[in-house]
């Protein structure tokens, strides 16, 4: 198995990159002010050298769009002129290989305008059906399983045959720790688009998210399997063959390198907490005498 992992603006993290470049299918990354699925960077010089040294060593570079909004800008010219000009930016030099987007538009913009990139449908976009993929198949290469569909094993096996009959990629998002059909999923991803506005309004109250609220009752902690979709590392061989490769969330996590380690490896150990974004294992220490592990009888279905 290859993996997808994010940019973070570590030098250890740019070390591991470079050393582990066989298990890496690509490096995400959203660049400058434009909105992502997770905080700006605030360096770009510094990110422009961190990527121009992933691209020597021969990593391929994956460019995100994956807001969940854009606001009054989502359809205009100057937006995306602005995309169209962010991926040539990168794509001039042959080192970006791909895009991810959460819009239909900006993937049709994308394929008429850089018919040699390959257009990812985002995980944000929740696709578990053969019929949501079949809508969009005319503007994407490849799309990212729904979550929730990460550990049943049949339902991976329906996308991938789909993908397969059809030309497509079938990728997988390994690493999340959000909750099953989280119902406040949307308005978390629109508050980050707008993170910047936000960030500079006279806000009445500060949203967290309702993971932290609803894990914070110890009842609710003693579900967290059931109620999530990550993939153990120890679980990868399962999905080999099943998907083209599988994203790691590494964006804003502390401990990315141990992360990429553990899943190329297939091996952790400790809890799984600290490999997931987000990370709920502060939540955890609170249980006296209860230690955060993966059940050990938890397994994806046949």
């Amino acid at each position: 198995m290859t993996f997808s992992v994010g940019y973070q603006a570590d030098r250890a993290w740019m070390d591991a990159l470079v050393a582990r470049r066989a298990a890496l299918h690509d490096v995400y990354f959203a660049y400058g002010a434009m909105p992502s699925g997770r905080a700006l960077v605030a360096d770009e010089d510094r990110q422009l050298e961190d990527l121009g040294r992933l691209a020597d060593a021969g990593i391929p570079l994956h460019l995100l769009f994956n807001a969940n909004c854009y606001g009054a800008r989502a359809l205009s010219r100057a937006f995306l002129t602005e995309v169209g000009e962010t991926v040539d930016r990168f794509a001039a030099d042959g080192s970006l290989t791909g895009v991810t987007t959460t819009s239909p538009v900006l993937a049709r913009f994308i394929r008429a305008n850089f018919p040699g990139l390959e257009i990812r449908a985002s995980v944000n976009m929740e696709i578990g059906t053969v019929e949501g993929m079949d809508y969009l198949q005319d503007v994407f290469d490849g799309f990212y399983l729904k979550r929730e569909l990460n550990r049943d094993l049949d339902a991976v096996r329906a996308m991938k045959t789909w993908c397969d009959d059809h030309g497509k990629r079938l990728y997988i998002l390994a690493n999340s720790g959000c909750l099953n059909h989280c119902s406040s999923h949307v308005f978390h991803d629109n508050l980050v688009a707008h993170e910047v506005e936000i960030a500079r309004a006279d806000n009445g109250y500060t949203f967290h998210g309702t993971c932290w609220a609803w894990l914070a009752k110890p009842a609710n902690r003693a579900q967290w399997y059931a109620r999530t979709n990550f993939i153990e590392p120890e679980r990868v061989d399962a999905y080999e063959g099943l998907c083209t490769a599988m994203k790691l969330a590494t964006r804003i996590n502390a401990h990315p390198v141990r992360i990429l380690e553990s899943y190329a490896t297939g091996s952790h150990i400790g809890p799984m907490q600290p490999l997931l974004e987000p990370n709920h294992g502060k939540l955890f220490e609170t249980d006296a005498g209860r230690s955060p592990t993966t059940p050990t009888t938890s397994t994806p279905s046949a």
